[in-house]
């Protein structure tokens, strides 16, 4: 474990020390001015991608460790030989290579999709779904994570994320630099330094609650389009019977980590907050197709 944590540390210490050369490059290449409005906009975006980038290319290695999901390579049940065909054939009809396949031990009904590029994803599916929905529903909850795949989802959340993380970094760092600085009566300016932090720190705060706010927002609306991508795959019906499963089963519980932004079971929060619509207003929306 202290070998885990250690490893962490001089990960992030070696990330932070990548990300600091790279701006030191774009400075003194396009010859802005670290302090400059330009400036702390090209540090807000560099530190505001960062993240999100390397969290999109460590996803599938990731999301494999998280829930111990072990990767298909030759099936060896017949569930696992349904999985595989199944997946194989939606992708060929998404237009799509295949992903990877992953299976994890869960008794929760649950599935994922991840990865940082189309011809670099993966499928996971929880045994709780194997054994809890027959195969027209497993069937149509494969083909909502194949949408997601062939609809891009994971690059544009990642894009969107870091976007956001960059202006909430952007739009903290310019007010909390004019709420700290002042100029004495010979007009010598001066930044009072606890007053730049702590209303840096509260704003960072109050933005990143609207920037989770926009992300769920969008979250959302994917998977209005990954439920339609799936009733174009195998038929609403399937997915409706899916969905319904769901409900009979349990309640949505919530759900930690990364990974709820790709699950098919929502946490029941606010819907501000959710990274998933309500399962009666996805149905819904799959019965007015």
């Amino acid at each position: 474990m202290a070998k885990r944590v250690i490893l962490f540390l001089l990960m992030n210490l070696a990330v932070m020390f990548v990300l600091n050369i790279v701006l030191q490059i774009i400075f003194k290449v396009t010859g802005i001015q670290g302090g400059s409005t330009a400036g702390i906009l090209v540090m807000s975006a560099v530190f505001g991608f960062a993240g999100s980038l390397i969290s999109l290319f460590l996803s599938k290695t990731m999301a494999l460790r998280s829930v111990g999901a072990e990767i298909i390579t030759t099936p060896r049940t017949q569930a696992e030989q349904w999985l595989f065909n199944t997946v194989q054939r939606q992708a060929q009809q998404a237009n799509i290579p295949m992903p990877d396949i992953a299976i994890y031990h869960s008794a929760d009904v649950n599935a994922f999709a991840t990865g940082a590029t189309k011809s670099n994803s993966l499928v996971a599916v929880s045994t709780g779904l194997l054994n809890n929905m027959t195969e027209a529903e497993a069937e149509a909850v494969v083909a909502h994570e194949i949408s997601h795949i062939a609809n891009g989802d994971m690059v544009t959340m990642t894009l969107l994320q870091g976007v956001l993380n960059t202006f909430v970094l952007f739009l903290s760092r310019i007010i909390s630099t004019a709420a700290s600085s002042s100029r004495d009566e010979n007009g010598n300016s001066s930044q009072n330094a606890l007053v730049f932090w702590v209303v840096d720190i509260v704003l960072q705060m109050v933005f990143g609650v609207i920037a989770t706010m926009i992300a769920m927002w969008f979250s959302r609306y994917r998977e209005f389009r990954a439920d339609a991508g799936s009733a174009q795959l195998v038929g609403k019906e399937k997915m409706i019977a899916a969905l319904e499963r769901l409900q009979r089963i349990h309640e949505p519980q919530q759900l930690e980590g990364s990974l709820a932004a790709f699950m098919i079971n929502a946490p029941r929060t606010k819907e501000l907050f959710m990274s998933h619509p309500p399962l009666e207003k996805r149905i819904e929306a799959l019965r007015s197709l």
